[in-house]
């Protein structure tokens, strides 16, 4: 044992005087003196060690290198992960109350403040438990800063995704729970995430758009303002009077107090078709929101109430003639049949 204690001590003066010579390399990624680093040299000995046949030796080095990796490194790690995850959760608490509290920030935005509050508890939490842990932080740093330089250019597009998405979310073109049409699209707005936009559909289909490319396109928000007018569009014929049908039609909208009071219904003449007088009823309601709905049964209600009032509602007709069918000429059709009581008759 003397002789290799000895050994150890030539060894250890050894690396001090290489040490001092050519200085600690800063640049490596694992501390040798704690942490990870220390119980990976631990490991090593003992693997020397077992290769002598020292099993004793072995355990004993590897459970000390064990119990002091847990009591001075891996414990800290896990009660500095645990109070970031408090930390987390009472910040998270706050912020839930304060949007309960107040409307004038917007779903999307506080679905946005949330991401970023785990995004920068994470990081920091990362960092320091690797820290306790004894890695290199300023090295792993260095190495995902150019990594993430060469990610940038081959992730462009979700870049660009990601920056849209900021835009909507600060310029609120349209906010969760709006009907809008958009790329040839209707309907409501279920989330704003920072790489797209998802929109339920009248057929409950969710529609996910790219935000780079919701950004660029023409947005019509059937939410935006407080009152929405919508059309229900209708034809009747020639021989009608258009009069006769607008007070049929406005009949229907007496009582509705899901219209605007200030603004009255409307039945106006827009077209005068090929087969019929085109006209349209123009409702405004008060909750954008019922759009859809209230459209379908206006559309409904049009329809039967013409109907019961004996005003014809025309539709094309399509009228075939053959001239010089000479194909046809012995066919039953286009044979001319004596009349009853003729010479058939007299037999």
């Amino acid at each position: 044992m003397q002789i290799a204690d000895s050994l150890a001590a030539q060894v250890d003066s050894l690396a001090t005087v290489a040490d001092s010579t050519l200085g600690a390399d800063d640049s490596s990624l694992v501390s040798d003196s704690s942490g990870i680093g220390a119980l990976g040299e631990s490991v090593g000995d003992a693997v020397d060690q077992l290769s002598q046949g020292r099993v004793s030796d072995a355990l004993t080095l590897l459970t000390d290198a064990v119990i002091e990796f847990t009591l001075t490194d891996l414990i800290p790690a896990v009660i500095v992960a645990g109070l970031f995850y408090l930390l987390y959760r009472i910040l998270a608490g706050v912020l839930n109350r304060t949007f309960r509290r107040t409307k004038r920030i917007e779903l999307g935005v506080q679905q946005l403040i949330m991401k970023a509050l785990r995004l920068v508890i994470a990081a920091f939490a990362a960092v320091t438990v690797l820290g306790q842990l004894g890695i290199n932080v300023t090295a792993l740093v260095a190495g995902l800063g150019i990594a993430g330089i060469a990610l940038g250019f081959a992730a462009q597009d979700t870049i660009q995704n990601f920056i849209a998405g900021v835009t909507i979310l600060l310029d609120r073109p349209f906010r969760v729970g709006d009907n809008i049409e958009l790329q040839d699209t209707f309907g409501t707005v279920d989330e704003i995430t920072l790489r797209s936009t998802r929109i339920r559909t009248l057929n409950n289909e969710v529609a996910i758009l790219p935000n780079a490319k919701v950004i660029t396109e023409k947005i019509i928000n059937h939410t935006k303002l407080s009152t929405l007018r919508i059309v229900i569009r209708f034809g009747i014929a020639y021989k009608e009077s258009p009069e006769e049908a607008r007070g049929v039609v406005l009949g229907l909208t007496e009582g509705d107090r899901r219209i605007h009071p200030d603004h009255a219904p409307q039945v106006v003449v827009t077209d005068l078709g090929d087969s019929s007088v085109n006209m349209e009823l123009r409702l405004y309601l008060k909750d954008p929101r019922l759009e859809v709905p209230v459209r379908f049964e206006y559309q409904e209600k049009v329809f039967n109430a013409l109907k019961a009032a004996d005003i014809e509602i025309p539709f094309p007709h399509l009228q075939l003639f053959i001239d010089e069918a000479k194909a046809f000429e012995d066919a039953p059709l286009f044979t001319q049949q004596p009349p009853l009581g003729g010479e058939e008759a007299q037999a």
